[in-house]
């Protein structure tokens, strides 16, 4: 059966065309060949529709395989050689800056090979010698298509005409690489581990999330949240990771090549994008309608199979979160024999009754690793109590166990390490290949680390030269004395959901000594913090409590954090107990600044705007569109000059 949007994007896309012809068409695909035209063309309409809406309903391979064949049949069809339509629901179209073309696919080498070819014979023809003929290979995101042009962010749409949904900008939405606007096409895609985490049991799939992005209204908090925390952007193609090289090179190392790229990315990606970066070949091959012809994406085939689970194995990770490894019956998916699939977490283990005598279905598409895709049937599933690596009793994080013993368990300790000084972020040095060398010569705590500058013989027997040595002993002393806030102190040991913001607005309620003495009820009562929160952060303060005071004791300079209503004149503040947003360049000082300020007189400081705002305070190049959609919400929305003089300044 279709979901009701499923069924809305057939009816919109289609002439005459039932949900069970869909469906008909989707059990028999095999026949697909021996449709009538009109048929066919209301199939990949259809199924199309739904792909661009969110709600795909088939596999992209089956899609593929079926426009493939009436390509092959109607050569000459507009469907063809046209951009796959975007389904437009509300919103008017504009015209891209540039023509946005879809790509062209491979499914096998040989096919890359041919297409390789094409390439050589253009440089032949040009007099291009073959060692100028570069080769670049980028990540194929499956995210949605826009163009950004530095002012407006547009939807692909059908190639010539999108829409604009800059809106997303101001929700928040970054950009991915540099962060810089202006870059080109790009997706708007999520991190797969934050929509695994956080999202997988409200959202089917990532697609239905990427389409609520761009809502015109109505965005689903998760969703915000998820832009909020920087993990749903705007990706620009030109910021991806990529392979460079010859011919040759590119063909000899093909199988590693094309492997390394498609898990470069934290994105969804189906596939990987090869091109030649030599612009005359570029100029010279052209384009279709359709697609540039130097340019191809290597998709490759999948393959699916039920399988028996023996047994759920629980593995501590280097973060702490405990990850269910599905022992399988060997079953061999595109000539590799597979007897381990890793679950998403364990609540997918416990809400899809994954355990010994389960039946899933399991697929592997190519190059990618294994993917349970559904449980055909279910069995009783076993969620450990305790850590397989330490012992410790394992608190729930949303769907995910997780062990809080951040500071002596072995699977946990060296990434603890890491986290500490990548999160203090004032010395260097002290990068994972160090500590990696530390941790095997048995400097297992953060504490044995900074007993080194006691025992600098200790680093010798490590292996590192003198002129090493010194240099860390420094920046251990260093990182001492440079002043750094006492959030980011906190947040550097690596508590479960006490991370940078949370550590500040938990500091902003209690001193630092304090914390280890906080019940879960004086937790809950601050704004932000839940039940189940409140229950992993006094496990885990209890968990790091002998650690955590043997370095605080080792006498850091910490900037404390002003408890909220201690500031200067905080309670008599005119935006005491307000929420404000800052927006744009400001000229008194950096926004940092000026939050830090904000904070300190009471208010609260929110990186997006609600219809819970109460002032948006604008500085330079900020839109008029931002502006407007404030004062829509009823927020009061002021320059930075009426805010000081708000503050009598």
């Amino acid at each position: 059966m279709l979901s009701k949007k499923q069924k809305e994007s057939l009816d919109t896309a289609t002439n005459n065309f039932s949900e069970e012809q869909f469906l008909n068409i989707v059990n028999s695909i095999s026949e697909f060949k021996s449709l009538e035209k009109e048929t066919q063309l209301n199939f990949l309409k259809a199924a199309n529709a739904m792909y661009r809406s969110g709600e795909q309903y088939i596999d992209d391979l089956v899609y593929d395989a079926a426009q493939k064949t009436f390509a092959e049949l109607y050569p000459d069809h507009e469907f063809v050689n046209q951009i796959e339509p975007e389904i437009v629901v509300d919103g008017k179209t504009i015209s891209l800056p540039v023509r946005m073309l879809s790509t062209d696919k491979a499914y096998s080498k040989e096919e890359i090979v041919k297409w390789l070819e094409r390439i050589q014979k253009a440089a032949q023809e040009l007099d291009i010698p073959e060692h100028d003929i570069i080769i670049r290979v980028t990540p194929k995101l499956d995210g949605y298509a826009a163009y950004d042009d530095g002012n407006i962010l547009y939807t692909r749409g059908d190639g010539a005409k999108g829409r604009d949904i800059s809106i997303v900008f101001e929700r928040g939405l970054k950009v991915g690489g540099r962060g810089l606007r202006g870059l080109g096409q790009g997706e708007i895609v999520i991190s797969k581990s934050y929509f695994d985490e956080k999202l997988s049991a409200y959202f089917d799939n990532s697609r239905n999330m990427q389409a609520s992005i761009i809502a015109e209204k109505n965005v689903d908090d998760r969703v915000q949240q998820a832009i909020d925390d920087g993990a749903a952007l705007f990706f620009p193609f030109s910021e991806l990771s990529k392979w460079e090289g010859s011919i040759n090179d590119f063909l000899n190392g093909f199988e590693a090549i094309t492997q390394e790229i498609w898990q470069s990315s934290d994105y969804d990606v189906d596939g990987v994008v090869i091109e030649t970066t030599n612009s005359q070949i570029k100029d010279y091959m052209g384009f279709t309608k359709h697609h540039h012809r130097w340019q191809i994406a290597f998709k490759a085939n999948t393959e699916k199979a039920e399988v028996l689970v023996n047994k759920v194995t629980p593995q501590t990770s280097r973060t702490g979160r405990i990850t269910p490894v599905v022992e399988l019956e060997p079953t061999r998916l595109s000539g590799a024999l597979i007897s381990r699939a890793t679950a998403h977490h364990y609540g997918m283990v416990k809400s899809k009754g994954i355990g010994p005598g389960a039946v899933i279905e399991l697929v592997r598409s190519g190059l990618v690793i294994p993917k349970i895709e559904r449980v055909i049937k279910a069995a009783d599933a076993e969620i450990p109590g305790a850590c397989p690596s330490c012992g410790s009793h394992v608190v729930w994080d949303g769907d995910n166990i997780v062990c809080p013993n951040t500071t002596d368990c072995p699977a946990q300790a060296e990434n603890t390490i890491i986290h500490f000084f990548k999160t203090l972020a004032n010395i260097d040095g002290f990068g994972p290949a160090t500590i990696a060398i530390l941790y095997a010569n048995g400097i297992k705590t953060i504490h044995d680390v900074y007993t080194l500058m006691q025992q600098p013989e200790k680093l010798a027997e490590c292996g590192f030269k003198e002129k090493t040595i010194n240099n860390l002993v420094s920046q251990l002393k260093l990182s001492q004395t440079i002043a750094i806030e006492d959030w980011r102190f906190l947040a550097a040991f690596g508590v479960v959901r006490l991370g940078l913001a949370s550590a500040e607005s938990l500091l902003q309620h209690h001193p630092i000594e304090n914390i280890f003495e906080l019940t879960e009820e004086q937790i809950c009562k601050i704004d932000g913090f839940a039940e189940k929160t409140a229950t992993a952060i006094v496990e885990g303060l209890n968990s790091i409590k002998t650690e955590f005071k043997a370095i605080f004791d080792l006498g850091f300079n910490l900037n404390r954090t002003v408890l909220l209503g201690s500031g200067t004149n905080a309670t008599e503040s005119p935006i005491a107990g307000k929420i404000v947003v800052f927006t744009g360049s400001m000229q008194r000082g950096s926004r940092a600044d000026m939050e830090k300020e904000a904070k300190l007189l009471g208010a609260k400081v929110a990186s997006s705007v609600s219809g819970k705002t109460n002032y948006l305070i604008t500085g330079e190049s900020v839109g008029a569109k931002k502006i407007a959609d404030a004062q829509a919400k009823g927020v009061t929305v002021i320059t930075e000059d009426e805010y000081l003089a708000l503050l009598g300044k």
